[in-house]
Protein backbone atom coordinates (compact mmCIF):
# COMPACT_ATOMS: atom_id res chain seq x y z
CA UNK A 1 0.00 0.00 0.00
CA UNK A 2 1.50 3.30 -0.80
CA UNK A 3 2.25 5.64 1.80
CA UNK A 4 -0.18 8.63 2.18
CA UNK A 5 0.67 12.23 2.31
CA UNK A 6 3.02 12.58 5.78
CA UNK A 7 2.41 14.87 8.12
CA UNK A 8 5.15 16.98 9.15
CA UNK A 9 5.70 19.47 11.93
CA UNK A 10 8.50 21.29 12.09
CA UNK A 11 8.67 24.64 14.46
CA UNK A 12 8.58 27.63 13.09
CA UNK A 13 11.60 29.53 14.96
CA UNK A 14 14.16 28.12 16.92
CA UNK A 15 17.19 30.68 18.92
CA UNK A 16 20.89 29.88 17.82
CA UNK A 17 22.21 27.15 19.71
CA UNK A 18 19.29 25.06 20.94
CA UNK A 19 18.00 21.54 19.96
CA UNK A 20 15.22 20.90 17.24
CA UNK A 21 13.30 18.27 16.36
CA UNK A 22 11.15 18.01 13.28
CA UNK A 23 9.19 15.27 13.10
CA UNK A 24 7.22 13.13 9.97
CA UNK A 25 5.01 10.74 9.87
CA UNK A 26 2.01 8.62 8.45
CA UNK A 27 0.41 5.00 9.08
CA UNK A 28 -0.96 3.70 5.93
CA UNK A 29 1.34 2.67 3.99
CA UNK A 30 2.47 -1.23 3.86
CA UNK A 31 4.79 -2.15 4.15
CA UNK A 32 5.86 0.39 6.82
CA UNK A 33 7.05 3.44 4.89
CA UNK A 34 10.93 4.86 5.52
CA UNK A 35 11.75 8.74 5.93
CA UNK A 36 14.10 10.89 4.15
CA UNK A 37 14.37 14.93 5.14
CA UNK A 38 15.38 17.79 2.24
CA UNK A 39 16.10 21.38 3.00
CA UNK A 40 15.28 23.35 0.39
CA UNK A 41 14.65 20.16 -2.19
CA UNK A 42 18.14 19.39 -1.06
CA UNK A 43 18.44 15.87 0.01
CA UNK A 44 19.67 15.52 4.05
CA UNK A 45 22.35 13.49 4.01
CA UNK A 46 21.16 10.56 7.42
CA UNK A 47 25.01 10.06 7.68
CA UNK A 48 26.51 13.54 8.01
CA UNK A 49 30.13 12.21 8.60
CA UNK A 50 30.57 11.06 5.42
CA UNK A 51 29.85 14.22 3.62
CA UNK A 52 32.06 17.11 3.49
CA UNK A 53 29.64 19.48 3.45
CA UNK A 54 28.00 18.24 6.21
CA UNK A 55 30.74 17.65 9.05
CA UNK A 56 29.98 21.04 10.70
CA UNK A 57 26.42 19.89 11.26
CA UNK A 58 24.90 18.67 14.35
CA UNK A 59 21.80 16.65 13.60
CA UNK A 60 20.83 13.11 13.24
CA UNK A 61 18.09 11.73 11.26
CA UNK A 62 15.92 7.79 12.11
CA UNK A 63 14.65 6.79 8.75
CA UNK A 64 12.28 4.60 10.72
CA UNK A 65 10.82 6.86 12.83
CA UNK A 66 10.99 10.49 10.72
CA UNK A 67 12.70 12.30 12.84
CA UNK A 68 15.41 14.46 12.55
CA UNK A 69 16.71 16.25 15.44
CA UNK A 70 19.08 19.11 15.44
CA UNK A 71 21.52 19.04 18.13
CA UNK A 72 22.45 22.36 18.39
CA UNK A 73 20.99 24.73 15.18
CA UNK A 74 23.11 27.79 13.77
CA UNK A 75 22.13 30.10 10.91
CA UNK A 76 23.06 27.84 7.94
CA UNK A 77 19.85 25.82 9.12
CA UNK A 78 17.38 27.83 7.96
CA UNK A 79 15.59 26.88 5.42
CA UNK A 80 12.43 24.97 3.92
CA UNK A 81 11.88 21.86 5.49
CA UNK A 82 9.73 19.01 3.70
CA UNK A 83 9.88 14.96 4.53
CA UNK A 84 9.13 12.02 2.16
CA UNK A 85 7.66 8.66 3.18
CA UNK A 86 8.69 5.41 0.66
CA UNK A 87 7.84 2.22 0.97
CA UNK A 88 7.56 -0.93 -1.79
CA UNK A 89 4.70 0.80 -3.30
CA UNK A 90 5.63 3.98 -3.76
CA UNK A 91 6.25 7.41 -2.28
CA UNK A 92 4.23 10.21 -0.64
CA UNK A 93 5.97 13.91 0.40
CA UNK A 94 4.83 16.31 2.88
CA UNK A 95 4.44 20.45 2.08
CA UNK A 96 7.49 22.52 2.31
CA UNK A 97 7.69 24.18 5.88
CA UNK A 98 10.03 26.93 6.49
CA UNK A 99 12.37 27.17 10.01
CA UNK A 100 14.13 30.00 11.01
CA UNK A 101 17.19 30.15 13.16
Amino acid sequence: VKPVTPRCIVPKAIPVGKTASLHCHENEGYPKSTYSWYRNSEPLSPDTKSNAKLQNSSYTINPTTGTLVFHAVHKGDTGRYSCIATNDAGFAKCEEQEMEV
